[in-house]
């Protein structure tokens, strides 16, 4: 039986490029047909009807008609444009780290409606006041369980034997915790506190509500991701473009607030 050739769909736009000299192509996740790719024409005129509905970041209602290559977004509606997001330069940042990974992560036309439901429910998070590293953190972590990469955290990933309440390590090469045996054999391993080994376990098993009720310090934050960033970049075999664009406003913001607090010393002096 034949596919119609409208179709509608729900969808998320992880990526836009511009395509001659008034269209875009998309890069669309979709709860039912998973990644897609499809032309918006005119949405780069001004005047166009489309522009609007079909902006990064955007979850929209949207009619398709099939092409011989791509298919061609015929009408788009925004059920939600996350603006509170996007006017908030450190939480667009955390929004397009999101939608690269899913992007970089995710086959063509593999449906997986939880991982839909999980980028959603992220957005909707970091456009809240809420601590966005957790949000982050325990993003990686679900998505790495959905897509088949989640980390062993129970037992030594290499020899399968118990882990100590104590200092491990994390090995990227064999995903997950190791031993202190095992890892005096693996120079590559990241060292493990206890803290930061309970925290991503309960982030395995648990929803965003149970996540962030947990207080993570600045210390721990740090170690979170530092572990996980190594992990995605060994499975990926690349660095995501958007890290360098979080690491550049961490430091930017690091920058400010002690040209702040050197402010403020003077004054009180």
């Amino acid at each position: 039986m034949n596919s119609p050739r409208v179709y509608q769909t729900e969808a998320i736009v992880l990526k836009r490029i511009k395509l001659g000299e008034a269209d875009r192509i998309l890069t669309l996740y979709t709860p039912n047909l998973g990644k897609i790719r499809a032309v918006a024409k005119g949405s780069r005129r001004t005047t166009s009807k489309l522009g609007g509905h079909v902006e990064l970041l955007t979850h929209s209602q949207l009619m398709l008609a099939r092409g011989r290559n791509l298919d061609i977004v015929t009408q788009a509606q925004t059920i939600d444009n996350f603006l509170a997001l996007k006017d908030n330069l450190d939480k667009l940042s955390f929004g397009l780290y999101i939608s690269e990974l899913v992007d970089s992560f995710t086959p063509d036309h593999v449906d997986d409606r939880r991982l839909f439901n999980l980028l959603l429910d992220t957005l909707q998070q970091l456009s809240q006041d809420k601590d966005a590293s957790s949000i982050l953190r325990y993003f990686e972590l679900r998505l790495l369980d959905y897509l088949g990469y989640r980390p062993q955290l129970r037992q030594c990933a290499n020899c399968g034997s118990a882990i100590e309440p104590a200092v491990n390590s994390f090995s990227s090469r064999y995903g997950g915790v190791l031993c202190q045996d095992c890892s005096y054999h693996e120079p590559t391993a990241r060292s493990l506190s206890l803290n930061a080994l309970k925290v991503m376990r309960l982030w395995q098993n648990c929803n965003y509500a149970t996540a962030l009720r947990v207080r993570i310090d600045p210390k721990l934050a740090s170690e979170l991701e530092k572990v996980m960033r190594e992990y995605i970049k060994f499975l990926l075999e690349k660095q995501l473009k958007s890290t360098e664009w979080l690491d550049k406003l961490k430091h930017d913001s690091s920058l400010q607030q002690r040209g702040n607090a050197s402010t403020e010393n003077r004054q009180q002096m």
